[in-house]
């Protein structure tokens, strides 16, 4: 897994974000019905706000699930918010027409709690790396492993030096 520090950075800007969180709707228009949506607090509240508005969806949920706690470094998963009960009776009972969203599966840890707990949901997140891709069943755009997703709601403006100059040290 990659890390801040990481040479392979990929800064995702606003617009960006946008345009790739629309374009996840557009590929889950015809994967419904969906009655309800999870969103995975707290990257899955943006693509989550947008899909809904796209597939015009209200019923909207989340399940906190902390795992990055120094912005750094991956450590155990903890679920400090669990999903109502009213989600859950959703369907069958185990996710049948609930979309969970993410901004991101990265090894899949966090996709792998989730999955437990609604393992017929449709889970879809706007970036995808290649450990976490195999829970997800619908995503936008794969990183490599070794990249470090720069969201834009962790970002300010800056300069930032250019690649050549990077790597010549």
């Amino acid at each position: 897994m990659a890390s801040p520090m990481s040479p392979k950075a990929f800064p995702v800007s606003w617009d960006q974000f946008h345009r790739d969180a629309r374009a996840l709707a557009w590929r889950l228009a015809d994967a419904g019905p969906f009655e309800a949506i999870v969103c995975i607090t707290r990257g899955g509240l943006v693509p989550a706000a947008i899909v809904c508005r796209e597939l015009g969806l209200r019923v909207i949920e989340t399940i906190g699930v902390a795992s990055y706690h120094d912005y750094k470094n991956q450590s155990e998963l903890q679920v400090i918010k669990d999903i109502a009960p009213s989600i859950r009776a959703v369907g069958d009972g185990k996710g049948k027409g609930v979309l969970i969203i993410d901004d991101l599966v990265d090894t899949g840890q966090t996709a792998k709690v989730v999955r437990e707990i609604l393992p017929n949901a449709h889970f879809a997140t706007v970036y995808a790396k290649p450990e976490g891709r195999p829970l997800v069943d619908t995503f936008v755009t794969e990183v490599s492993q070794d990249t470090w997703i720069y969201f834009p709601w962790d970002m300010g403006l800056s300069y930032v030096e250019p690649i050549a100059k990077e790597t010549k040290g």
